[in-house]
């Protein structure tokens, strides 16, 4: 099974407000910078999308290291939420209903493919490849919105 590494990050002006995702695909010694904009969206919105879009990519199942500083996306695999939430009908402890459910729904397609390893890292530290991908999410935002 092939090893790939990515990294991810999403980005928002406001929140909700303009969005950006960013993430960088990395097998052997190939590098993928890949990113995108959403006009109206979250934060938690784009640190979803910037693994899906980077999964997306790949064309056969492989052993995935995923690294974000997001303690939403990492925490909902390694703690189990989203067992739990699918378990109670797509609900939180409190009831009120998983935002963001689609997007989660989607992810989960990704990972009945490939064996994946989620990864907590420190945003805004000392992880350029972590740092690149910040660049990559803001850096869309900046291209695409204009405050009037």
């Amino acid at each position: 099974m092939k090893q790939v590494i990515i990294y991810t990050d999403g980005a928002c002006s406001g929140n909700p407000g303009p969005g950006g995702w960013g993430a960088i695909l990395i097998y052997k010694e190939k590098k993928l910078e890949l990113s995108g904009y959403e006009a109206h969206t979250t934060n938690n919105r784009m640190e979803l999308l910037a693994p899906i879009e980077a999964l997306s990519r790949l064309k056969e199942p492989c052993a995935v290291d995923v690294y974000s500083d997001s303690a939403y996306l990492v925490n909902a695999f390694r703690q189990r939420w989203l067992e739990n939430w699918q378990r109670n009908g797509w609900r939180k402890s409190d009831k009120k209903p998983v935002e963001n459910q689609d997007l989660w729904q989607e992810l989960l397609k990704y990972v009945e493919i490939h064996a994946i390893t989620w990864h907590k890292v420190k945003g805004h530290a000392d992880n350029p490849l972590n740092n690149r991908c910040d660049e990559l999410a803001t850096g869309e935002i900046k291209q695409h919105y204009i405050k009037l």
